[in-house]
């Protein structure tokens, strides 16, 4: 057999700016291991060449900031295309760095996203019959973190 697996391509799927209010900081709980932390999602937008839309208020971010720094990340939102879709996200990631980075970014201010790991794998989930396709697709992203939002872009496994 001369077959070969096909090597995955990313295509960009759209472009999340998300609005978010500042943590609620429960410190470390044994439950969580680590330190909880909870970001309510306040709204948003979304912009690619196949969908669009708002990010609704009322998600949120339920992140553990583990013993090694790294922080878990598990997002769930609700997006509203501008033709009225509603797409479930479940968003899980990681986001880590040097110390001295991560300090700052905590600290609200403006810091380069090159210089900290910040990515996430979404999974978007639809009962309209228009985005049907998104139910299908793996997903990869990367972000980054200002004091009042996130922005990350998100790519289509193809």
């Amino acid at each position: 057999m001369d077959y070969q697996p096909v090597a995955p391509r990313l295509a960009l799927l759209y472009r999340a700016a998300i609005t978010v209010e500042a943590p609620q900081l429960f410190g470390p709980t044994p439950q969580a291991g680590g330190e909880r932390r909870i970001i309510n999602i306040t709204g948003g937008r979304f912009t690619g060449a196949r969908l669009a839309g708002a990010v609704l208020p009322g998600g949120a971010d339920w992140q553990v900031i583990r013993g090694d720094g790294v922080a878990q990340l598990e997002a769930r939102f609700t997006m509203r295309t501008e033709d009225g879709a509603l797409l479930y996200v479940r968003n899980f990631g990681y986001r880590h760095g040097p110390p001295e980075v991560i300090a700052r970014l905590f600290g609200g201010e403006p810091v380069d996203p090159a210089t900290y790991y910040f990515r996430m794998t979404p999974l978007i989930e639809t009962g309209d019959a228009r985005y049907a396709w998104l139910n299908a697709l793996i997903l990869v992203g990367s972000g980054m973190r200002t004091r009042t939002e996130v922005i990350y872009d998100v790519w289509a496994v193809e």
